[in-house]
């Protein structure tokens, strides 16, 4: 099932597991200007997925974000073999059995350029590209930005207070996957100079409003 959730903005949560936590999951769709569709961190396609992303345009390109969301790349490509496959820097040594269009770093696709911004931010051990709509102002991240203290499960729960994890991006385990932090400065004021709005999260409750500063928050200490 897709939600609506910014303009032209869909997204699909999902149940799934990180070293056996239940962090869930979540694909976001964009609806690009000229009608087609770029799909980050895409989840299971059964048939009624497939069915509801056909529904609302052709996919043009298809985004493995960081180097923990592919494990349904290969559906995808067998589903839609004209569309853009991208992968972020180091998933194509990865995922040898994927053949992936494109290694998509800073620099957008022609697929997406005139819709979506982008920052590699490398200094993450997650090698994650983020995604920035402009007409919505909706960021859109998969590993950035992790808050666990809102999941349904209590074990999940119990896991995020243990690692300080009571809004996103906060925690020791945040602070691990950041492997250089003067280079993840830099790169976070990039993604700063966004007007960020609303914010997708792949783990964790969705952000509304305000999401600029959600994102200041959560790095205040580079």
């Amino acid at each position: 099932m897709l939600t609506l959730f910014a303009d032209d903005v869909w997204v699909a949560a999902r149940t799934g597991r990180f070293f056996g936590v239940e962090t869930g999951t979540r694909m976001t769709i964009v609806r690009l200007s000229d009608g087609g569709l770029f799909v980050h961190s895409p989840v299971g396609l059964d048939p009624e997925t497939r069915a509801a992303v056909d529904a609302i345009g052709p996919v043009r390109a298809v985004m493995a974000p960081s180097v923990f969301h592919h494990l349904h790349v290969g559906a995808w490509m067998a589903a839609y073999p004209t569309a853009v496959f991208g992968a972020c820097p180091g998933l194509e040594w990865k995922r040898t059995d994927l053949a992936f269009t494109c290694v998509v770093a800073d620099l957008p696709h022609p697929v997406w350029a005139g819709d979506l911004e982008q920052v590699y931010v490398s200094a993450r051990r997650e090698n994650e590209v983020v995604f920035f709509h402009r007409r919505s102002r909706t960021l859109i991240c998969s590993d950035a930005l992790l808050n666990l203290s809102g999941h349904g499960s209590a074990s999940t729960r119990f896991v995020a207070r243990l690692m300080g994890n009571h809004s996103p991006g906060f925690g020791w385990m945040e602070r691990f996957m950041v492997r250089n932090r003067a280079l993840a400065r830099r790169q976070l004021d990039r993604v700063l100079a966004w007007d960020i709005d609303a914010i997708v999260l792949a783990h964790g409750p969705l952000v509304e409003s305000d999401g600029r500063e959600v994102v200041r928050r959560a790095y205040a200490w580079l």
